[in-house]
């Protein structure tokens, strides 16, 4: 890792830890405001008003940018992982949908939101979701074990992004599903936002392109590839960092991928 991504990878985790103790707020810097609690950016994203009611309080924290639940397709008695686990909002609502037979597994880098996940799983009673401290890009999950993997708005803040893909290869088993909503550039990123550690770590200065990220797939070992931009999202986007127009280099996108069944 150089100099400038172990930067990086300090100022996300410092921005995060903050997050947690402060309980959220969404994917903005941790210095700024989106306005609106957890709940509403969460609802202005996909989830419905029963999906953010059916966890446990604290769970969602509003730091997603989409809902990857609605393309995962998940299906009882399956192992799901998810990057960025976060509070756990997603894991517990993947742990309802895969059942009691089927398992979920949060990794996230940051001590301070393993601590409040492993909380929320207590408190809402999920004893088929557990949850790892972990890089992202060194998961800690054996290999061929999962089926789907999840990840919302997370994966942006890698500066090792291929890495990301090539773990999470590793880790499912053959024709396992990704299934992830994240950011991405539709511009090149101007310096002034790429250099930026705040906007690094508020999940719009790593954003790489829709043609970036496909190649980065490809190169895994990923097929069946598709990635869906959200133009609806800039007005999210723009709340994220007022008054430095980051909406008209950014999106949300849907990003969907298989590994091969042999």
């Amino acid at each position: 890792m150089s100099g400038n991504d172990e930067d990086i990878r300090q100022a996300v985790l410092e921005n995060y830890a903050e997050v947690a103790k402060r309980g959220g707020g969404g994917c903005a810097p941790a210095t700024s405001c989106c306005g609106g609690g957890a709940s509403t950016i969460t609802t202005q994203i996909g989830y419905s008003k029963e999906e953010v009611a059916s966890v446990p309080e604290g769970a969602d924290m509003g730091l997603g940018c989409g809902n990857p639940q609605a393309i995962a397709a998940l299906k009882p008695g399956e192992t799901v992982l998810d990057l960025g686990s976060g509070g756990g909002f997603d894991c517990f609502l993947a742990a309802r949908q895969v059942g009691e037979t089927g398992r979920v597994i949060g990794v996230d880098m940051t001590p301070e939101m393993i601590r409040k996940a492993r909380a929320n799983a207590q408190k809402g009673g999920f004893t088929n979701v557990e949850f790892r401290l972990g890089e992202i890009e060194h998961l800690p999950v054996a290999d061929q074990s999962v089926d789907v993997i999840l990840s919302n708005c997370v994966i942006n803040l890698s500066p090792d992004k291929p890495g990301v893909f090539r773990d999470a290869f590793r880790v499912l088993k053959p024709a396992g599903r990704l299934a992830v909503t994240d950011i991405v550039a539709t511009a090149t990123l101007p310096d002034e936002i790429r250099n930026d550690l705040t906007l690094r770590a508020g999940c719009v200065g790593g954003a790489a392109t829709i043609d970036e990220m496909e190649a980065m797939l490809q190169a895994a070992g990923f097929r069946q590839i598709r990635i869906a931009p959200k133009d609806e999202s800039r007005e999210v986007m723009r709340e994220w960092a007022p008054g430095r127009r980051v909406e008209d280099y950014v999106v949300s996108a849907t990003i969907e991928a298989v590994k091969p069944a042999a």
